[in-house]
């Protein structure tokens, strides 16, 4: 059976469903989807009757293959799909109000002369020497040695690494980047799973063979997926904390423009520690909980694992966030610029959206909630009242 990571799947079939999978990606879907259950499900070139059916087959075994399976109805994830059976909601305030995600709706257009894309798999590999690897440029197989580890890549754009060389001390440290509109995921030497999303850079070690501490550092937001070592504990440096693992799953949104660095814990245990210099205590994490560092120290708190981990799944998830909050999760994944006119409402914005959408398709989401209004120029989006 064809492996696949998550994003790549969802990547895939959102285009598929759009219409817009290029030729290569076609054959590439094609092959997975296939190998799934061993049965092809076929799309016949006059399927005006039955498209939904069909639609629906293919939906079905995507969904169970990209684990999203048990997401709410209310999120809209499969546009052409969603345009005759989902429904897309946003609360603000007190009111709740839902709308169809048709986007054949001609109220409240956003003032367009061009569109925006949605971001994709992509990153740059900076290696120990500082040479630099693309790595949507890079084609699948091994991209690099170094140190007795060799590095390659896979099909749908992860990075991988093996240790070839057991007796090797040396250590090199390569950094792993991805820019506004980019997000990618690596399997490091110890076999632990990082997924990075927009605007965020991974610091580690070629091998772990000889270290004490599993330790990486992390700008920006991840998903890690820690291989169980009680003798090496995993360490997590990012913005101000350091977080301690032995096995486990978790998040950290450590992003130096938001107001304080998010760690989700969705499964197994994690120690949350201030940096030095920070009086603040230590504090221990259970599944389903999140720790807020900030100026005042750690809260911890019983969190939706759902919207937490929106960005890994292939949504934007807005729990009572005012707009600021919600254009920066937008710029970093359109790579937009956004600029603020007159004083904005105050109003939290709750929403789950379609982040492979294009750029009007989620403004236009946005703006029916009557407290925006949105002009895109270019790759600026001007927000008013």
């Amino acid at each position: 059976m064809i492996e696949k990571s998550k994003i790549r799947l969802q990547e895939l079939s959102h285009r598929w469903l759009k219409g817009t999978l290029t030729k290569a990606e076609q054959q590439e879907f094609d092959e997975w989807f296939n190998e799934q259950n061993q049965i092809p499900i076929e799309m016949p070139s006059d399927i005006a009757e039955n498209r939904e059916e069909h639609e629906q087959a293919i939906l079905n075994r995507i969904k169970y293959a990209t684990g999203i399976a048990r997401q709410p109805k209310v999120v809209s994830l499969w546009p052409r799909i969603a345009i005759t059976a989902a429904v897309a909601s946003i609360i603000f305030g007190a009111g709740l109000f839902y709308f169809n995600s048709d986007t054949k709706n001609t109220t409240d257009q956003i003032a367009y002369s061009n569109d925006v894309k949605p971001g994709g798999q992509g990153a740059t590999l900076t290696l120990a020497d500082g040479k630099k690897i693309s790595i949507n440029d890079a084609v699948a197989g091994n991209i690099a040695l170094q140190s007795g580890v060799k590095i390659s890549k896979t099909i749908d754009g992860q990075i991988i690494y093996e240790v070839t060389d057991q007796n090797s001390e040396t250590s090199d440290y390569n950094t792993l980047t991805t820019s506004r509109g980019e997000q990618t995921q690596v399997r490091l030497p110890d076999g632990s799973l990082v997924f990075l999303n927009s605007a965020s850079s991974l610091k580690y070690p070629t091998s772990f063979v000889s270290a004490k501490f599993r330790r990486v550092t992390l700008t920006g937001e991840g998903y890690f997926e820690i291989s169980k070592d009680k003798v090496h504990p995993f360490l997590v440096q990012s913005n101000g904390q350091e977080v301690e693992v032995l096995g486990t799953h978790f998040n950290i949104n450590a992003y130096k423009d938001e107001k304080a660095v998010r760690t989700t814990l969705l499964e197994g245990a994690v120690k949350i520690t201030p940096m030095p210099g920070n009086r603040t205590k230590s504090s221990i994490l259970k599944p389903g909980q999140q720790g807020t560092l900030d100026e005042n120290g750690i809260q911890v708190t019983e969190v939706d694992l759902e919207e937490a981990m929106a960005w890994q799944k292939g949504y934007f998830s807005f729990y009572d966030e005012d707009i600021s909050a919600v254009m920066r999760k937008v710029s970093r994944w359109y790579n937009i610029e956004v600029e603020y006119q007159g004083q904005l409402p105050d109003v939290g914005f709750n929403a789950r959206i379609d982040k492979y959408s294009d750029i009007k398709d989620v403004l236009k989401i946005l703006q029916k909630s009557k407290a925006v209004h949105f002009k895109l120029e270019g790759r600026k989006v001007i927000v008013s009242k």
